[in-house]
């Protein structure tokens, strides 16, 4: 067996593909301090419905970046899906993203849609987003590859 089938066999058991490289995650948003959502921990929005400052005690690498929680049980919850809790476009502000570029959020300026974590710049920019959430996340999701770099 040549090197390739084996390694096409090896792939394919793996469901991976040899024609196109694995995309890259996405970018996340984080401080100047490395730490998304400026610390907040992500899962207290889903579960508390509010937003919670997390804990240095209670952290985790994840996409380049520093996620804090303010729990072991939210930390835990995070590690087994944090696709689920992780803010959509990277937690950079979803007004921006369906406008074509990105800007800073605020943890303040939040909501949840559909089971998705969205943030703005600010409460008053995120009251121009509500204005058609549908809209904006429709314009948001095409912008976002290509702001991600994920073309």
């Amino acid at each position: 067996m040549s090197l390739r089938t084996l390694s096409a066999a090896l792939c394919l058991a793996l469901g991976l593909s040899l024609a196109s490289p694995a995309r890259a995650a996405d970018p996340v948003y984080t401080n100047w301090r490395g730490l998304a959502l400026s610390g907040y921990d992500p899962v207290a929005y889903f579960e508390q419905g509010k937003a919670v400052a997390g804990s240095a005690q209670y952290e985790l690498e994840w996409r380049d970046a520093t996620w804090r929680f303010a729990s072991a049980e939210h930390l835990a919850a995070f590690r087994a899906a944090p696709e689920r809790y992780a803010p959509q476009y990277g937690g950079y502000c979803a007004w921006a993203v369906s406008n074509g570029y990105t800007a800073s959020s605020d943890p303040e300026a939040w909501r949840i849609v559909d089971g998705k974590l969205y943030l703005n710049y600010s409460r008053e920019i995120q009251e121009k987003w509500e204005t058609d959430v549908p809209g904006n996340v429709r314009r948001a999701d095409g912008h976002w590859p290509e702001l991600s770099g994920a073309k």
